[in-house]
């Protein structure tokens, strides 16, 4: 074999399914008439080595990288001690207020006023945590 057959990769399916969607997302966003879509998709599934499939989407826009999520989630729980102290607390004040109406007996539920705010201060807190963690966030000094 020759020497730059060697340092060639051969592309998996994986790869080639990769690439298609890459196409047909430009495709969509209409980056590409409908006719370069069929022929780069052609291209696709004919390729052998992935400089050919790079070679395919070389003109299109890079996606943007993945922002993290919302870190009300398991995760992002996990990687917060002080957002799953500020859940504990505000919801043991829920309970208690929950607590205190149901044993004095009041007929409007006043519970929900404070368990609101609780939320709110709960979300504010989970957005700037994410804030704080996005690319390109301001480092405070």
């Amino acid at each position: 074999m020759e020497d730059n057959r060697t340092a060639r990769i051969r592309a998996a399916d994986a790869d080639r399914e990769r690439v298609a969607t890459a196409v047909q997302t430009a495709g969509s966003e209409g980056r590409l008439t409908l006719e370069e879509v069929e022929e780069r998709l052609a291209h696709v599934y004919r390729a052998r080595f992935t400089d050919e499939l790079t070679a395919l989407t070389a003109d299109l826009p890079r996606p943007a990288p993945a922002r993290p999520g919302f870190p009300l989630t398991r995760a992002g729980l996990r990687r917060h001690p002080a957002l799953r102290l500020h859940l504990a607390v505000a919801v043991a004040i829920a309970v208690l207020a929950i607590v205190r109406w149901a044993v004095l007996g009041v007929g409007f539920f006043w519970p929900a006023i404070p368990i609101f705010w609780l939320a709110v201060s709960l979300f504010v807190h989970a957005r700037v945590r994410s804030f704080r963690e996005s690319p390109g966030a301001a480092v405070p000094y």
